[in-house]
């Protein structure tokens, strides 16, 4: 992989890893079972099982290239390797305090395992850049789409 490609955690690569091996497994063989015995009951313009069948493999097998891409693209960084533990890198757990002494607890991690709901912010994602590199006690700008946000760098930790 070369250096600039996007960044996953050893845990999201499992993750896409586990959901091809799924769709390619179990789900398009179900869905080809179905299709073949539908395609047996004769006129397939007004046959349901097959007329779904048929799209929801093109849905499976889009997913499947598309994940297929993805993994290659993606470069694994398992962020307890992280040689500089002083600053926001990959991986990093990042507790942050906006203006009103909010605090957020986020972890930085690849752009296909995001989910803010539950504190993972994408490598790309405003904050994430923003982040980038801070100490702690540093001050970090950000543009967000309901304004402008300074956030203070008040925790930084690596997995183990």
């Amino acid at each position: 992989m070369p250096p600039n490609s996007p960044p996953i955690t050893p845990a999201g690569m499992a993750a896409l890893r586990a959901r091809y091996d799924h769709l390619l497994g179990s789900e398009r063989p179900a869905i080809v079972e179905v299709v073949s015995w539908a395609a047996g009951n004769g006129d397939r313009s007004e046959n349901g099982d097959y007329i779904y069948g048929r799209k929801r493999m093109r849905e499976i097998d889009r997913e499947l290239a598309h994940l297929a891409r993805r993994m290659k693209a993606l470069r694994v960084v398992d962020p307890a390797r992280q040689e500089d533990r002083s600053h926001v890198r990959f991986g990093a757990i990042v507790t942050i305090t906006d203006e009103d002494d909010n605090q957020r607890t986020l972890t930085i991690v690849g752009d296909d395992e995001q989910d803010a709901s539950t504190g993972l912010i994408g490598w790309s994602a405003p904050l994430a850049r923003a982040l980038r590199g801070a100490g702690i006690g540093d001050l970090r700008r950000v543009v967000l789409p309901g304004g402008e946000k300074e956030w203070e760098v008040v925790a930084l930790s690596y997995p183990v």
